[in-house]
């Protein structure tokens, strides 16, 4: 059986991600999200949805984008 990566569990309905380069074995999309979702580049939250992006950086809302200085950004654009 498929052995996940981030927990070591094994198990029969592992799934693969493939991220670009990166590729991953997970047991449940909490270890997919453990291991390949980006960090918010202000809380440091996982961010699961579409978050906000900045140059380099992306956040998982507007409200830590603004409050590391992007300008012009709101939740509900």
């Amino acid at each position: 059986m498929p052995t996940c990566d981030v927990c070591g569990n094994d198990y029969d309905k592992a799934f693969t991600v493939t991220q670009g380069a990166h590729s991953g074995t997970f047991d449940s999309f909490e270890c997919a999200i453990h291991a390949m979702a980006p960090r918010c580049a202000h809380c440091q939250c996982r961010i699961v949805g579409h978050g906000v992006e900045h140059g380099d950086a992306i956040y998982c809302c507007a409200h830590c984008a603004k409050a590391s200085g992007v300008q012009g950004v709101a939740d509900r654009a």
